[in-house]
């Protein structure tokens, strides 16, 4: 798909690598959505940002783990724009959920944004799509579509079932519409990560070193503009998932 002239949504477009997925869109040429939850002000900046590059960008309030907020936000995406041509699944709540719990409501909220959430804005998107003749999903998971992450028991089943329904959008809607998924290790620091555990992070890759948001924001261009790639995952992380091997067999 050539992005110049298409219309792009990213869900928590406002923050992190939402903000340079907005970004980069922008700049190859498409028209952005930048759907946000509370951060209107962040959200209205990047718009800016966007606009700078000659398109149109628009932002968009919805808790994406309720459907009726993204049922607002389709309609008013729609309404300016006709058609969301592609669509990025960003947001995420990283957030602990020990195991057993009495705080179902916290695996509710995280599960609706990373389950919920992706069908929902799908669900609603796609006919426009399948309407047109072409459409590109990517959804962005992590490397816990592969292993358990300790006390993140709610975070992990999300992405994993993201995943999960990347490849079922791609058999469902195609050919249409092509559905991918990108699986980024450490490139952008949590907010509280200690210098320590930052420098510890780096460690756990094979390059030793973070990425950046470009490095993803790189794979979802090359995935929105590869036409023959779907039903896939594309894993970004210098190595991280091997890294743990880097000194010691078995």
């Amino acid at each position: 798909m050539d992005l110049s002239g298409k219309t792009a949504l990213v869900t928590g477009g406002a923050r992190r690598v939402g903000r340079a997925t907005i970004l980069a869109l922008a700049e190859a040429g498409a028209n952005v959505v930048i759907n946000y939850n509370s951060s209107s002000d962040t959200a209205e900046q990047v718009a800016e940002e966007a606009r700078s590059f000659g398109v149109e960008a628009m932002i968009a309030q919805a808790d994406v783990g309720e459907y009726d907020q993204v049922e607002k936000m389709a309609k008013k995406a729609l309404s300016k724009f006709g058609c969301i041509d592609i669509l990025v699944n960003n947001a995420s709540r990283f957030k602990p959920s020990p195991f057993p719990t009495d705080d179902i409501a916290s695996w509710k909220k995280t599960t609706s944004i990373l389950i919920d959430g992706p069908f929902y804005t799908v669900n609603l998107f796609a006919p426009g799509m399948i309407e047109k003749g072409e459409g590109v999903i990517v959804n962005i998971v992590d490397l816990s579509i592969y292993e358990s992450w300790p006390n993140f028991g709610a975070h992990v089943v999300g992405k994993s079932a993201l995943l999960a329904f990347t490849r079922q959008v791609a058999l469902e809607l195609g050919p249409a519409v092509r559905s991918n998924a990108i699986a980024p290790g450490p490139v952008l620091p949590p907010l509280d990560y200690s210098p320590e555990k930052v420098q510890r992070t780096a460690h756990k890759t094979l390059l030793d070193r973070w990425g950046t948001p470009k490095d993803v924001t790189r794979t979802v261009l090359f995935l929105i503009e590869s036409d023959y790639i779907t039903g896939e995952v594309i894993v970004v992380d210098g190595g991280e998932r091997y890294g743990h091997r880097k000194h010691e067999e078995g």
